[in-house]
């Protein structure tokens, strides 16, 4: 392979791994099953669509 070939292949992975940067999704977006249910119910709490537990049950001593 000559020199000017090996420089064209450079430049054509540099593209792939630009676009690959571009299109990449960040991992730490994407919320586990578990992850979402806390969020609506902290969403919930704080619409005042439901209550603390400790809130709503009295403690036992």
């Amino acid at each position: 392979m000559t020199s000017s070939e090996l420089m064209e292949e450079l430049k054509i992975i540099r593209e792939d791994l630009q676009y690959i940067r571009e299109h990449m999704v960040d991992v730490d977006m994407i919320l586990t099953p578990e992850e979402e249910i806390l969020n609506q119910s902290i969403n919930e709490l704080r619409e005042g669509k439901t209550t603390k537990l400790h809130d709503s049950v009295p403690l036992l001593e």
